[in-house]
């Protein structure tokens, strides 16, 4: 098959990154277009796949509406140009580029925080809308559920293999003990209003991990000057290395979490995303399997990290869970390789057994 793939953020190329391998590796040609943000470009160069570039990022829903014309004109230009046989993404733009083209779009989809008027669009437009099983939309006919998360796609054990040449890079001798914290830019549109710690609650969290072990800082925004000492110095393509051999990560971002949480690091996870209408994938992750913390306040985080950073004990507890997650969950990879090269059955099937349900 001629397949398209769009990615939109960094989060977006690790997902598909094994899925693009795979299916080069059948003999499907795979062309990806991407949008200029953040380290998507760079991510995709050091997979080693070739891409075309749409546009820039937008930061407030007025830029977007201004601007999704413009982006929809130069992916539909591009698409048409490669006549694929099928589609892939995530979004609205796919969604109005497979309805244009008249060809179908498989979209795996994690994100609840996104508004009704988009999600109707994208149910009008999407062939299938794969989602994890506790997504708790009903997306109609075409929504599928299983038991996975997209983080699974690049980090499932069938995928991934920690690398302790990080410790070199960290400077650190294999066994030492360190922290990572993860601060969110909070400049995507799904980010308005959106908030985690203050520049106040960064120190604070430096103060009081750093008796206790190594303290590593991967910041989407520049650090200040005080701050410049913690940066972590690993390349971004080693960064779930870093991370699986972290003792505790610390994180106002999203995606980061359920990366450690499937790799079994103790997580604390702190922004008002927090609360009754929080993402299913966490409160599974923190309910269902105790991997991770979630709080709205920062005061309450900083004192769960500081009690969890003191533990020596809690990677071994951590691993048992992460055992039990990873005995109900699926290779999303391999679920999307055979999903997508026995196209259209594997949706019959699919929905014959959501029939049956």
């Amino acid at each position: 098959m001629n397949i398209i793939l769009i990615v939109h953020t960094p989060a977006q190329v690790h997902l598909w990154s094994n899925v693009i391998r795979l299916l080069k590796e059948h003999g499907h040609i795979v062309e990806i277009i991407a949008r200029d943000y953040q380290t998507v470009a760079t991510l995709l160069r050091q997979y080693g796949y070739h891409y075309s570039i749409y546009g820039k990022a937008a930061t407030t829903k007025a830029v977007v509406i201004i601007k999704l014309p413009f982006q929809l004109f130069k992916i539909a230009r591009l698409v048409i140009k490669k006549k694929p046989d099928l589609l892939l993404g995530p979004g609205i733009i796919e969604a109005y580029i497979s309805g244009l083209i008249r060809k179908p779009l498989i979209a795996f989809w994690d994100s609840e925080a996104v508004s009704k008027l988009e999600t109707k669009q994208e149910e009008l437009f999407m062939q299938a809308i794969i989602t994890p099983s506790g997504f708790k939309a009903d997306l109609g006919k075409k929504h599928i559920k299983i038991p996975s998360y997209k983080e699974l796609a690049y980090l499932h054990p069938n995928h991934f293999s920690p690398n302790p040449s990080v410790f070199n890079e960290l400077k650190l001798s294999p066994g030492d003990k360190y922290v990572i914290l993860r601060f969110n830019a909070f400049d995507a549109v799904h980010d308005i209003n959106r908030k985690g710690f203050s520049l106040e609650d960064k120190y604070g969290l430096v103060d009081e991990l750093e008796p206790f072990a190594r303290v590593f800082i991967s910041s989407e925004t520049p650090l200040p000057k005080a701050l410049k000492p913690y940066e972590l110095p690993a390349g971004v393509n080693h960064i779930h290395h870093v991370l699986c051999y972290a003792h505790l990560l610390v994180t106002d971002t999203q995606t980061i979490a359920t990366e450690a949480a499937v790799l079994g690091v103790p997580t604390v996870r702190c922004n008002n995303f927090v609360g009754p209408n929080d993402m299913s994938n966490f409160i599974e992750l923190e309910k269902k399997y105790g991997l991770i913390f979630s709080y709205n306040r920062a005061d309450v985080a900083i004192n769960k990290a500081s009690e969890l950073v003191k533990r020596n004990d809690i990677k071994a507890e951590w691993a048992e869970k992460r055992k039990k997650l990873l005995a109900d969950k699926i290779d999303l990879t391999d679920f999307m390789i055979d999903f997508i090269e026995r196209w259209p059955q594997s949706m019959e099937e699919q929905l014959e057994k959501k029939a049956q349900v």
